[in-house]
């Protein structure tokens, strides 16, 4: 399993409770400043997902957004939940994925009336064409309930703002229509999420929807007979789908070959003839950098990889990464290896059963996990 999981948000309980169900193994993790999000595993246990509740509202949506980015480093966040459809080909429980969102309520008021200043985020094109692909092979439907009718999934623009829709004839509904007439769904928290992430290095990020109400006026008669849920059920089986097709399509990434980089652990042969010079390329490194031939110098010290990673781990403790229940049984497994280390040969056994306990314990705190692994593989490389 890849290491970095995806990070699925919602606004609503409703929404949450819906992802929980698909997850197992379930823990939580604290943020220092309150905010609690949950871990667990989709069926199957090939991806893992951070589920965490922004509530209503775009301002919300982006903070917390980037505290699940800060503290997981996802490989991409994916906002999943309800929202009104704007088109008349859009039935209720279709699903709507954003090409587009529209932060639709900028705008700059002049003598003759409001002028638009839209702010837009575009969907990166590698979940945009996982997402096509799912709806293309219709795969993602097997994880609708058995007596469900399968919805149609939608790809266009979606339109947040700061208010609730509910009238076809409103100001607001005037307005978004003139200004934003391509947008199929409207809602108000992707706009916070796309920003979000577009801070962090253009985070990929995907919202998928699924349409509960018209958004005119019809919407307290909708929700009276239950279109939430099932328009819920519909996004979160599409969403869960796509996460696990993203999982999939990082991890078989090939190592080496042009675009990718090579992580701890990876092999990148580079041949030169002639009077060529080679020079060395890498991505991401964890842990330590050897090159040279069969007669090079042996790796760092485990001892000293060990020591370093239990300063980091006291670390992590302090700033709330882990709890101090998680952090006292992490210590448990860090001392039981350092015994067994001393005691023989690095690669025993005892050392490895100890060190994979304990990357049981921090494998959802990414930079725990990436120091341990360094470890284990200097581990198996000394036996």
């Amino acid at each position: 399993m890849n290491d970095r999981p995806v990070v699925i948000l919602t606004a609503l309980n409703l929404e949450y409770e819906a992802v929980r169900e698909t997850l197992s193994d379930l823990r939580v993790h604290r943020h220092t400043a309150g905010t609690r999000f949950e871990i667990g595993q989709l069926a199957g246990g090939r991806c893992r997902v951070v589920l965490g509740l922004v509530g209503k509202g775009n301002h919300p949506a982006a903070v917390l957004a980037e505290r699940a980015i800060a503290a997981f480093r996802p490989k991409a966040v994916l906002f999943v939940g309800v929202a009104g459809g704007l088109r008349p080909s859009i039935a209720l429980g279709d699903v709507v994925v954003a090409t587009h969102v529209y932060a639709y309520h900028g705008g700059t008021s002049q003598d003759d009336g409001l002028k638009a200043r839209p702010r837009v985020w575009e969907i990166a094109h590698g979940p945009d064409q996982i997402a096509r692909h799912l709806d293309r092979t219709r795969t993602w439907q097997r994880r609708l309930p058995a007596d469900a009718v399968p919805p149609r999934v939608h790809f266009g623009p979606i339109a947040a703002g700061e208010v609730v829709q509910d009238s076809s004839i409103s100001e607001q509904a005037r307005w978004v229509r003139q200004h934003y007439n391509d947008a199929l769904a409207i809602e108000m928290e992707a706009a916070g999420v796309a920003q979000a992430a577009h801070l962090n290095n253009a985070l990929p990020v995907v919202v998928v929807r699924g349409v509960s109400d018209r958004a005119d006026g019809t919407k307290a008669a909708t929700d009276g007979i239950r279109w939430q849920p099932r328009a819920v059920a519909n996004a979160v089986a599409f969403a869960t789908a796509l996460a696990e097709e993203l999982t999939y399509d990082t991890d078989t990434d090939q190592p080496g070959t042009k675009g990718s980089t090579a992580m701890h652990g990876d092999s990148v042969s580079n041949i030169a003839t002639g009077n060529a010079r080679v020079g060395f390329q890498a991505g991401h490194i964890y842990g330590t950098v050897q090159m040279g031939g069969a007669d090079r110098q042996q790796p760092t010290d485990l001892a000293t990889e060990i020591a370093a990673l239990r300063g980091h781990l006291k670390e992590a403790r302090l700033v709330g990464s882990i709890d101090e229940a998680t952090y006292t049984a992490a210590e448990v497994e860090l001392d039981a290896a350092t015994r067994s280390m001393e005691e023989g040969a690095p690669g025993r056994s005892g050392l490895m059963i100890a060190l994979k306990r304990l990357r049981g314990l921090v494998d959802d705190v990414t930079e725990l996990a990436a120091r341990l692994a360094a470890v284990i593989a200097l581990a198996r490389e000394l036996s």
